[in-house]
């Protein structure tokens, strides 16, 4: 539906503001000016009252439009979606639900309008930089898909320690380390003496969405050849290879050891050469890492 203007005259705004220099600039009262134009009194005195430059500027004319759809939502209803969301802070599709349930006819697009319009739903940041979405490769030879990940501890003193870790898919090749921060720039260090040690050239690297994996690293890596991918968001099975393998590096060689940095240290170095060449696994048909890659892995 097409609305029309007060008036389709292109020249109204000139006509507007001459009335309204004829009275703040020459002196006219507004019914001298209404005779001589031919308008209204009342009509001269709303376009004084609407202009605040003397009559200097043309006053454009107003669209015809109403200013309330006359299918908006009742104030009632708008109400009870608003009570709903500040009550629970559950989201617009139950909020839909539940005033089905109460006999309220609403679509669910009315309900996420008025919530966003009442500034109620949670917004994205803008400062949040969106990660690349790139798709996963399948394992099918060492150093296609490397995932990488950190441990965190607390220790008794309130400080932190870091362990990052690293596997291969294909080959379960696995590597750690001891840190006591947690950057982008000690995440890439750790990857080049992960790489010295790995006997196959490392292709992608998949990490979550931690600080320490941020943009940088990804600049960093990119560098280096390697391509980085960011594991896809509330999908726990993404990163299923490494998360084992943290649990299992804590279970086998990190339980009983004291907190400390040499204390880790002493145990993740006595324990990769087992992991690698001498511990089963079912995934890999029950071989050792050095097994799937028919190669002495370096020490």
């Amino acid at each position: 539906m097409a609305y029309m203007a007060y008036t389709k005259n292109p020249h109204m705004p000139t006509v507007r503001r001459d009335a309204v220099r004829l009275v703040k600039y020459r002196g006219w009262s507004t019914r001298k000016a209404a005779r001589h134009l031919g308008y209204t009194h009342s009509a001269i005195v709303k376009w004084c009252a609407k202009d605040l430059t003397g009559g200097w500027q043309e006053i454009p004319t107003r669209s015809s439009r109403p200013k309330r759809s006359p299918h908006a939502l009742s104030r009632e209803v708008v109400n009870a979606i608003i009570k709903k969301r500040v009550g629970r802070r559950r989201c617009g599709q139950v909020i839909h639900r539940e005033l089905l349930a109460d006999g309220v006819s609403v679509s669910l697009c009315s309900v996420q309008r008025t919530l966003k319009r009442c500034h109620l739903l949670k917004t994205r940041s803008p400062w949040k930089r969106p990660h690349d979405a790139t798709l996963r490769p399948e394992a099918t030879h060492p150093g296609t898909l490397v995932q990488a990940d950190t441990v965190h501890f607390l220790l008794p003193d309130g400080s932190h320690l870091y362990v990052y870790t690293l596997i291969d898919l294909f080959s379960r090749w696995a590597y750690a380390e001891v840190s006591p921060k947690l950057r982008a720039y000690t995440s890439a260090r750790f990857l080049a003496r992960a790489q010295k040690k790995a006997p196959f050239m490392f292709e992608m690297i998949q990490t979550d969405h931690g600080p320490e994996f941020s943009t940088r690293f990804t600049h960093i890596l990119l560098r280096k050849g390697i391509a980085h991918r960011h594991s896809r968001v509330r999908q726990c099975n993404d990163n299923a290879h490494v998360e084992r393998f943290n649990r299992t590096l804590q279970d086998e060689c990190l339980a009983g050891v004291v907190r400390s940095i040499p204390a880790f240290k002493k145990a993740i170095s006595g324990y990769l050469p087992y992991y690698i060449n001498d511990r089963m696994h079912m995934g890999i048909d029950f071989k050792t890492p050095a097994q799937m890659l028919q190669v002495v892995p370096r020490s």
